[in-house]
């Protein structure tokens, strides 16, 4: 196995520092940075994905140290399937970034630790080492959110400093548990000592226990998810794009990486609160972010509290444990993170073209902002599951998944979140394309693009519009509408290629 794994979390540490060091000489140099260390980061992780798609699972060991003694990365599909996420998904943002900002050299470097975290929680074979990428993606995610002007964002990033530090201590302690009865953090061996101590041990009971709540925390499950409308609607929407697509699909990944490689299905089997704990939790999650999704005028909460009810799906999944909704699991992470990340721009996109940040102000968008407007209406429906978009592969697997395991409230639990979805996204739909735009506002082409840079406002902030909406920013709205379309194209050659790794999580 190459270095490569371990080249793609130290990469961005680089870039963060060269970002900081130029800010000394050049100022505003750090989008220039960040976007050639995501580019190489893109490559290699494609690179990366060649090796984890195309066979068996591997893993790599940090510094050669005898595992489990030392770090293990581990490379396989899933694992793969994140690194290119992440790194495709920041660079996309980046191009929104460059004209939307926040612009100063120290939130480029703070971005780029951002994707550190990300890419090191989603290659980590190690216990205590997801905590400590977990940190770093928890301590960055803060500084970004609180990035935006005015005390709406401080105070968003201190509430989820305060609920995001509570639930890395939960995971820790559960780590903590596990090493006490194991003597070990390596993800493998600590399965295997799991196993050997025995499933009954309240010890290893309370491992799990902690580390799922602790990592519900930082999905956003209900009713653990307090920080995440605050923090959506408060953060720039550069970075609110950024973590909505990224921070809780990634921690999504860790819960499902924990669950199946550390306590193994034979664990869900064999301890009676398990199962039930998951899927109580994402039926719970499911409905209720659906109904407060519906109950929202803001566009940004209403997005946020789609979230909610999207990683129920995640978790509802995870509960069943099959082959079926394993694939279709990783499926909805990859579509939730494309969509998702694309409504947020897409919002970010009206409210710098027209301001228009509620649900009312979208009166008319498709002869305002058409192109915006034809965007999120693309993804909006891919969200609700409408094929051949990604979002309908995702549901459909979980949902057979769902009946071949005799789950079959989970399943109309799904069905019904499914016409939730459509009654919240209906409503933008109906007001973008088939009202009137209220007299006095602007109409024709008012997501013309102009040139990218130049000193546009923060598009965090709630004004009016003052500059006008960049080449990037629309590009990267429409790649993410498109991306959405032709993901699903891809979705039967995906499922072939991540047999090998879901055989392992299931054997």
């Amino acid at each position: 196995m190459s270095d490569l794994p371990a080249l793609l979390v130290v990469l961005p540490i680089l870039g963060a520092l060269v970002s900081l060091l130029a800010g000394v000489r050049w100022d505003r140099s750090g989008w220039y940075v960040a976007a050639a260390t995501l580019s190489v980061q893109v490559a290699g992780a494609v690179a990366f994905a060649a090796d984890g798609l195309s066979g068996a699972p591997g893993s790599y060991a940090v510094g050669d140290f005898t595992i489990p003694y030392g770090i293990e990365l581990l490379v396989d599909g899933l694992s793969a399937t994140m690194v290119v996420l992440v790194a495709v998904v920041a660079l996309g943002v980046l191009a929104y970034a460059r004209h939307a900002g926040p612009r100063s050299n120290q939130f480029y470097s703070t971005y780029l630790l951002l994707v550190t975290g990300l890419t090191g929680m989603s290659v980590t074979g190690d216990a205590f080492n997801m905590y400590v990428f977990l940190e770093i993606t928890g301590l960055t995610a803060y500084a970004l959110v609180a990035s935006g002007e005015g005390g709406r964002s401080a105070v968003a990033g201190l509430k989820y400093l305060l609920v995001g530090t509570f639930g890395a201590s939960l995971y820790l302690l559960g780590v903590g548990y596990a090493y006490v009865a194991t003597g070990t953090l390596n993800m493998a061996d600590l399965s295997s000592e799991i196993a050997a101590v025995g499933y009954a041990s309240p010890l290893v009971r309370a491992s799990f226990a902690f580390v799922v709540v602790g990592l519900f925390v930082k999905v956003a499950m209900f009713p653990l998810h307090t920080w995440q409308p605050d923090a959506y609607a408060g953060a720039p929407d550069s970075v609110s794009a950024l973590i909505a697509s990224l921070v809780s699909t990634v921690s999504a990944y860790a819960l499902v990486r924990i669950v199946l490689t550390v306590f193994t299905p034979e664990f869900l089997d064999a301890v009676a609160f398990a199962r039930p704990l998951l899927a109580a939790t994402a039926a719970v999650s499911i409905v209720v972010g659906s109904g407060l999704a519906v109950a929202q005028t803001e566009i940004k909460r209403m997005l946020a509290y789609s979230s909610v009810s999207q990683f129920g799906l995640v978790v509802a999944a995870l509960s069943v444990t099959n082959a079926t909704a394993l694939v279709g699991l990783a499926v909805h992470l990859v579509g939730h993170a494309v969509m998702k990340g694309g409504l947020f721009l897409a919002a970010g996109l009206v409210a710098t073209g027209v301001g228009g940040r509620s649900v009312a102000d979208y009166d008319g968008l498709g002869s305002r902002m058409p192109a915006a407007a034809a965007a999120f209406g693309v993804l909006t429906l891919g969200m609700v599951g409408v094929p051949p978009a990604i979002g309908f592969f995702g549901k459909w697997y979980i949902v057979v998944g769902t009946l071949e395991a005799g789950a079959w409230a989970l399943a109309v639990v799904i069905l019904l979140s499914t016409l939730l979805t459509l009654a919240y996204f209906a409503r933008l739909l109906e007001r973008m394309f088939f009202r009137e735009a209220p007299a006095g506002t602007e109409t024709g082409p008012a997501d013309a693009a102009v040139a990218d840079g130049g000193e546009g406002h923060d598009a965090g902030v709630d004004s009016a519009a003052d500059s006008g909406v960049s080449l990037g920013m629309v590009a990267a709205v429409l790649a993410a509408a498109l991306l959405a379309v032709g993901l699903g194209a891809a979705v039967p050659a995906y499922e072939s290629a991540l047999a090998p790794t879901v055989e392992v999580l299931l054997s």
